[in-house]
């Protein structure tokens, strides 16, 4: 295997490729809130909010939600409802049900307190061996080597090492090639510099390895190779889908929302969403029989097209045909609630909710006449 040119490292040098790696990260390290702190809680919190997502995102939910929720009691103890709101925006929800499930299990089962056994840690909703050691390393000085993205790429690159990363033989190469490494007497800054390498220095595409302080190492580089690793991943296919969507108003300016559950919801995270339908064909002829089927709104000729929006989840390509329909009175029923159109950013929503709510406000003055129920 190609590992065998990283532990090939000669140990002398691995101290001194230690040392310019932490000099490195001391001089240059980004100034973020969670590196602020020993607090596990709040390290675990960062850790969750960034995956797939970027530094910049992340900073202002973090600041409000530790805010709101400032101790692991305080998450455990909050309603989910709440917790969905604080972190609508950021995508990917089933991090925030984990997150809070995993709060309730560290206050009831380890005394409110982030476990310091890694097998403990592993158990927890939501956690997976990266979390657990960037954890561990972070907050308790615990020798654990992270593998994530970022240092996946700066060691393949050291290594040269071709082929998928995440195929998992390479994988667990990486693993323990990342765990060889390691500076023992300081993984928690450790762990951080070889992920801030990655972020800033060893970037996917153009990597600065002039300004590289494993450059010396790196064997990538040594064979003009550098920017070809890692081998790109086959992509999974785009998948094309228009939805024809209702924003139901009554003269109160409250509009209908829906929480669906299985793959009805999936689009919508499972958050509360306006009614919405795939189509294939003219959206508002489609569109009206759904009503109809659904909720007894009749609304033939009274469905205003708002502006399309477009919106990506996942490998979906969504197409967004919203419309406004006002109503003399909403419909009443189990998995739905009132909401008012212009304060929707209250309530745990999507952001692809959020694009057919800002489609709707703008011709709100000038809507027209309630449609009937039959």
């Amino acid at each position: 295997m190609p590992l065998v040119s990283i532990l090939a490292i000669p140990s002398a040098e691995k101290k001194i490729f230690r040392r310019r790696l932490l000099s490195w990260f001391s001089r240059h390290k980004r100034d973020l809130p969670w590196r602020r702190t020993k607090d596990p809680y709040r390290i675990w919190l960062s850790e969750i909010m960034l995956q797939q997502t970027r530094v910049a995102a992340v900073i202002p939910y973090y600041e409000r939600f530790t805010a709101k929720f400032p101790t692991v009691q305080a998450l455990a103890r909050a309603k989910t409802e709440t917790v969905l709101g604080h972190w609508a925006g950021l995508g990917y929800y089933s991090r925030a049900r984990n997150l809070q499930r995993a709060a309730k299990e560290i206050v009831t089962r380890h005394g409110g307190e982030f476990p310091r056994v890694h097998e403990q840690a592993l158990a927890l909703p939501g956690i997976g061996r990266y979390t657990a050691a960037a954890v561990l390393s972070i907050a308790y000085q615990q020798p654990l080597a992270v593998l994530d993205g970022n240092v996946a790429r700066v060691v393949a690159r050291i290594g040269a090492i071709r082929g998928d990363l995440r195929a998992p033989v390479i994988w667990r190469s990486l693993e323990a090639a990342a765990q060889d490494l390691l500076s023992a007497h300081t993984p928690g800054d450790w762990n951080q510099a070889m992920m801030e390498l990655g972020a800033t220095v060893c970037t996917p595409k153009s990597p600065r390895c002039e300004e590289c302080p494993a450059s010396r190492w790196c064997k990538a580089r040594q064979l003009g190779i550098a920017a070809e690793l890692p081998e790109a991943r086959r992509k999974r296919a785009t998948v094309k889908v228009t939805l024809a969507a209702a924003v139901l108003l009554d003269p109160q300016g409250q509009t209908l929302l829906l929480r669906q559950t299985g793959d009805d919801g999936v689009l919508f995270s499972h958050l509360w969403q306006f009614p919405a339908v795939e189509i294939s064909g003219p959206a508002s002829t489609e569109l009206a029989p759904y009503l109809l089927k659904k909720f007894a709104i009749t609304a033939k000729g009274r469905i205003t097209p708002l502006e399309t929006a477009r919106h990506a989840v996942t490998f979906r390509n969504i197409q967004i045909r919203p419309f406004l329909i006002c109503v003399a009175r909403l419909p009443h029923f189990e998995g739905a609630r009132a909401a008012h159109l212009n304060r929707l950013s209250d309530l745990p929503i999507s952001n692809l909710t959020r694009k057919i709510a800002d489609a709707a406000l703008a011709p709100v003055v000038n809507a027209p006449r309630p449609v009937a129920r039959d």
